[in-house]
């Protein structure tokens, strides 16, 4: 088949294949067609010169709030991921049983950004996160919906990849790891992972991570005391080390409240990695100091992460955490996403959720995306 579009002369950096090297990705038919040196244009061939650029395959954002309008903590997908390189955004938990059809109509199906979905278990998502009110929508066990919840999540296999669980003080109340419970069952059910949030204790850390399965997810896994991964001598605690040994991922979830420095270092000093970065963008913290997706990603390379390593947590591993390995890969036959993106050298100032500062020397900056095989943006 012919190539729809040739990115030329791009520094290709594709975790998936272990692939860093100066190459031409070429697309066709909404797909990845070919990577390889001096690929040949056909007349209808739409060509052009990256070779300022680091190309990788399209980021995945793993923790994202994007049920705009539907709901007070969601921002506009299309917007975030121009800004951000995201060809694929995760909302996580937006909506629930009671409102994922009205996500899906309005957001989803119109949106030219590939939108996936953890569904919540309570009935109508994260409803009342906003400036003014907060309430955490799992102290209530009236509002856990189980049976709706696995049938909405059993129609909608295309565009949800798992169940939603927010426990913690500020989520939860007292009622502890009772949400989580209820929404394993969902999750058993209809045979999806989960993504469990945690804040401040009850439940703790260790009793979270107690009850995940492997292939579920923990996001905030990087939060400042309490309920950090983190001993206060620096070490990692022995049930996240025992969790992420029977395959259990850990998640950064950056947002308003749920990523530190200190909790960072000590993690990265001992070679425990995140298995996925990502923002958790949502209304609270789309101006600080979250931001978005890449500066998320720029605070692990200045704190010694490899790009390799970062975009891995971006692309790849995101893709297996969702089991669409479709997705997070430049390999021939896969979904033709592609971000570029280049690292700028400077100083850039880095704040976490409790404020404190890094200067780092690096920032990664969004120059590019391609969506199912076309250049999508800047025009």
């Amino acid at each position: 088949m012919p190539f729809d579009l040739i990115l030329r002369g791009g520094r290709v950096v594709d975790p998936s294949q272990k692939l860093d090297a100066v190459a031409d990705v070429a697309f066709s038919g909404g797909k990845v067609a070919a990577v390889g040196n001096g690929l040949k244009a056909d007349p209808g061939t739409e060509v052009r010169d990256v070779s300022q650029f680091i190309v990788t395959p399209g980021l995945i954002d793993l923790h994202t709030h994007v049920y705009w309008g539907g709901t007070s903590l969601g921002i506009d997908a299309e917007e975030f991921c121009r800004a951000s390189g995201v060809t694929t955004s995760v909302d996580t938990g937006s909506a629930g049983p009671g409102n994922f059809a009205g996500f899906r109509k309005h957001v989803i199906e119109p949106s030219q950004v590939r939108i996936l979905a953890y569904l919540h278990v309570s009935h109508a998502g994260i409803f009342g996160f906003s400036h003014r009110i907060m309430v955490g929508e799992s102290e209530e066990l009236r509002l856990m919906n189980p049976i709706e919840a696995a049938k909405v999540a059993d129609a909608n296999r295309d565009v949800v990849v798992g169940i939603k669980v927010r426990v913690g003080l500020h989520s939860s109340g007292t009622s502890g790891a009772v949400p989580l419970d209820i929404a394993l069952q969902v999750a058993d059910e209809v045979g999806m992972p989960l993504m469990a949030h945690i804040d401040h204790p009850p439940p703790t850390y260790e009793e979270v991570l107690a009850r995940l399965r492997p292939g579920d997810v923990l996001t905030h896994a990087f939060r400042p005391f309490p309920n950090s991964p983190a001993t206060a001598q620096g070490t990692v605690k022995k049930a996240v080390l025992d969790a992420r040994e029977r395959g259990v991922l850990f998640d950064i979830g950056h947002g308003k409240g749920s990523f530190a420095f200190k909790t960072a270092r000590a993690m990265l000093a001992n070679g425990f990695y995140p298995d996925t970065i990502s923002s958790d963008i949502h209304q609270l913290c789309i101006d600080g100091p979250a931001f978005d997706q890449v500066t998320t990603m720029s605070k692990f390379l200045c704190m010694g992460m490899s790009l390799s390593d970062v975009v891995a947590a971006s692309t790849e591993n995101a893709a297996m955490a969702l089991r669409r390995p479709e997705l997070g890969s430049l390999k021939p036959g896969s979904v033709g996403d592609a971000t570029l993106i280049s690292v700028k050298q400077g100083q850039f100032d880095y704040e976490d959720v409790v404020g404190e500062h890094l200067i780092g020397d690096k920032k990664i900056v969004s120059e590019g995306v391609v969506i199912g095989g076309r250049w999508w943006y800047p025009n």
